[in-house]
């Protein structure tokens, strides 16, 4: 070989456009042998392009599934865009740009970058959620459940945000605000859409136990399910017909209880006669205005008003205690009413100190007994609550419902309980979103295409009369709820007819392994969860749990702090890509810490991968030693090592062993075969040099096709190990040894040392202890 450089650009470039023709990266789907479904979270085509996070997820779950493809399997990487919703409808607002004009510019920017970032992906089975022929299928989706009674519409008190101007389901508020733009969140009543995701609550927390996903995802999901036991509790009014339904995980208080508290939305603050009804009415207006989040926020102040003139009778001392209303309870959880115990509890205590309420000193009793004694049962309530789907926004995709009034009138429909309304016949699908040119949300309760009459006016499938489609949209949770079906199946035969193809799915399925971030633990990875049981039961799917195996990665920082743009932080990997290559900025990243830790990204430290990446190439323009080669232990070690942590997702070891291996190959020179195997293990971390290097050893068939190398357990046996000598269990040195040596030997061995000579001067010996091949700790006798 000549000492040219190594122009990173030039190869990577050669082998993006060779793979693309060469489909080095697109499995056979319906004849595969061996297949490995290697899936990433795919991204919403934001405005600033790709950003190093989204490279970060990606290089670390294509590592993973490069090895599989060496190891024999059929890997399928497929890719695609989250392109519908809040996000992309802002920015087009912002530049003012359509949507519908912006997503292709965005689409043709992200796949550029895609296609630069060094990933194995099957370019082939690429979709996105904006296209009709994929949503429709999403339509398709929503009818199904609305088909099998899990789609219903109600009104009900819901989370708003006033400057996206839509609705906001539970899991969109972080902190009392919304989590797209960061603005206080407020309650409305709407009529809405929801799937009853409730119904599956226990499925959906017992299955936690059976997948391996990363731990800190699971419990996120058991925390947002929040499964309580306790007991239903009737407190009667006194001189009233009405009573109060409790639920209390702590029965065995119930002689404590002095007071009770009602969510101001509760229905009995409508119907009891209370005597200060203008003040009650004044705050229950006051808390409709606040989010669900900041009123059950830790340390806030606690406020809430007395309903005069009505009392609730303790029903295990029969006293009479006051009634209250406060935001701090919710009418979505339990029964939408607490029994108060400021004795133990402190947000009840903190409530009786704020309107001088007793604190009782009753004793705790047994709980089980004292629910016999009252009436009560025990009973089990969750968290979680039904999916708030309907979104008061353009860029997304038509729920396919329709209303008829003549059908509502005569109380006909397709549902109980819901009449007037009916579902888009399925042949009629997709419902496509058309252009408006409007399309800017006017926060009056409703989307911007209820302004469209001719996307509106619909015909009415059940009596053929006028009828009005409903214009608001699904939540993009929706679209990448069941997307990871549709890949494999984009380019079936059957495609185009069903919404994926039973056999390729019962080949591919369920996903080998899924990777993306843990801040969508109680959204997508939850909804997602929830669509595979359902479409599991009604029998379209063989597995009820779409990924098995799931791993969260880390979270990238810059410089220390988190990535902004007001921080002028964010690190954009095309000047990176265009400066160093990707190779280089794939290890770098690999290289930070272990892939589910994250890392901190810093401009001065990418040169040490620079560096190592350039010593391959020099190693490479080097002729070989010949047969005989010195690092065959090394190298095997390094295989073990490599294969280990790449299993294991800590990347950053397995790139420590390849510079320790590179390092001894470029001192001590290496033959053919080490020089093989080394760009196998390098293969996944930097795949466009080491199959540049691979086609210069004189191969013509791709190096991502090869096997991948095994390790000789005898050569990577160590033949010695670190004695650790102790003298009174104080380390004094640590001594090589031979292993499997005697303890007489390892006695012989540590005494010779100089250290430790003077330590057993000090005394005389009592005991010796030996641990083989670990350590030998001389006991002294006591002075």
């Amino acid at each position: 070989m000549s000492s040219e450089r190594y122009d990173f650009s030039a190869i990577e470039k050669k082998w993006q456009k060779r793979w693309f023709a060469d489909r080095t990266y697109e499995p056979d789907l319906t004849g595969a042998e061996k297949p490995f479904y290697n899936l990433m979270m795919f991204p919403y085509p934001s405005a600033e392009g790709l950003h190093v996070g989204n490279m970060y997820a990606f290089t670390g779950a294509d590592i993973y599934g490069r090895k599989k493809r060496m190891e024999g399997y059929d890997v399928f990487e497929p890719i695609g865009l989250d392109g519908f919703g809040i996000h992309s409808e802002n920015y087009a607002l912002k530049i003012g740009a359509h949507p519908m004009k912006q997503a292709k510019i965005s689409e043709t920017r992200f796949y550029e970058q895609l296609s630069a970032i060094g990933n194995g992906f099957a370019w082939e089975e690429k979709l996105e959620t904006y296209d009709p022929k994929y949503y429709r299928w999403t339509q398709w989706v929503f009818v199904q459940l609305w088909k099998h009674g899990l789609a219903y519409r109600k009104k009900q008190a819901v989370n708003w945000c006033p400057s996206c101007k839509t609705v906001l389901a539970d899991e969109q508020v972080i902190a009392g605000k919304c989590e797209r733009c960061g603005s206080e969140a407020e309650m409305k009543n709407l009529e809405q859409w929801f799937f009853r995701i409730t119904k599956y609550v226990d499925r959906l927390l017992a299955n936690l136990e059976k997948i391996d996903w990363s731990e800190r995802v699971k419990i996120a999901q058991r925390n947002w399910i929040g499964k309580s036991e306790g007991a239903l509790i009737k407190f009667s009014i006194f001189n009233s017909p009405f009573s109060i339904d409790v639920f209390t995980t702590r029965p065995d208080t119930l002689y404590g209880a002095t007071y009770v508290v009602l969510a101001p939305e509760h229905p009995l603050v409508a119907t009891l006669p209370i005597k200060n009804r203008a003040e009650v009415e004044q705050y229950v207006k006051a808390a409709a205005r606040k989010s669900e989040a900041d009123r059950i926020a830790e340390g806030r102040e606690k406020t809430g008003a007395e309903l005069k003139g009505v009392k609730a009778i303790n029903p295990a001392n029969k006293e009479e205690i006051p009634i209250f209303i406060a935001d701090y309870v919710l009418a979505t959880y339990g029964t939408g009413a607490i029994m108060a115990v400021p004795a133990h509890d402190e947000r009840d205590r903190d409530f009786a100190r704020a309107f001088d309420l007793p604190v009782s000193d009753a004793p705790l009793v047994d709980g089980r007994k004292v629910v016999k004694e009252v009436g009560g049962k025990w009973e089990t309530n969750f968290r979680l609550r039904d999916w708030l789907i309907s979104r008061q926004r353009y860029w997304g995709v038509p729920i396919p419902m329709i209303f008829c009034e003549a059908c509502a009138a005569a109380g006909k429909g397709e549902q109980k309980g819901m009449p007037g309304w009916y579902a888009v016949p399925e042949e009629e699908l997709p419902v496509e979103l058309p252009y408006v040119e409007d399309f800017r949300p006017k926060g009056k309760g409703e989307s911007p295409l209820a302004s469209a009459p001719e996307f509106y006016r619909a015909k009415c499938p059940g009596c053929g009369a006028d009828a009005r489609r409903e214009t608001d949209v699904s939540d993009t949770f929706l679209d990448s709820a069941w997307y990871y079906l549709r890949y494999p199946s984009t380019r079936s035969v059957r495609g185009e007819q069903i919404p994926w193809d039973p056999a390729i799915t019962k080949k591919w399925f369920p996903v080998n392994l899924y990777t993306g971030g843990a801040e969508h633990s109680v959204l997508h990875l939850l909804y997602v969860r929830f669509i595979a049981m359902v479409f599991h039961d009604l029998g379209f799917l063989h597995f009820e749990e779409p990924f098995p195996k799931f791993r969260a990665h880390g979270l990238l920082i810059s410089e220390g702090a988190k990535m902004s743009k007001s921080k002028g932080n964010v690190v954009n990997p095309d000047e990176y890509i265009s400066k160093y290559g990707a190779d280089v900025l794939r290890m770098y990243l690999m290289f930070l810490a272990p892939f589910e830790q994250g890392g901190d990204f810093r401009d001065a430290s990418i040169q040490g991968i620079v560096r190592f990446l350039e010593r391959v190439w020099r190693i490479f323009q080097n002729g070989s030693v010949g047969e005989r080669d010195p690092l065959m232990r090394t190298l095997h070690r390094t295989i073990k090592k490599v294969t280990s942590d790449i299993e294991a997702f800590q990347y950053n070891t397995a790139i420590s062993a390849l510079m320790i291996l590179a390092n001894e190959m470029e001192t001590a020179g290496s033959s053919e075969d080490v020089r093989e195997a080394f760009l196998k293990l390098l293969a996944p971390f930097a795949p466009h040099l080491a199959e540049e290097l691979w086609e210069r050893m004189g191969h013509t068939t791709s190096i991502h096709r090869e096997k991948w190398p095994l390790y000789d357990e005898a050569l990577v046996h160590e033949d010695t190990f670190p004695l650790v000598v102790q003298v009174n269990g104080r380390r004094r040195a640590t001594i090589e040894a031979t292993r499997g040596i005697m303890k007489h030997e390892a006695e012989e061995l540590a005494r010779a040392d100089e250290k430790v000579g003077r330590a057993l001067a000090e005394g005389e010996v009592k005991t010796v202890v030996y641990v083989k091949d670990r350590l030998i700790n001389f006991v002294m006798k006591s002075i």
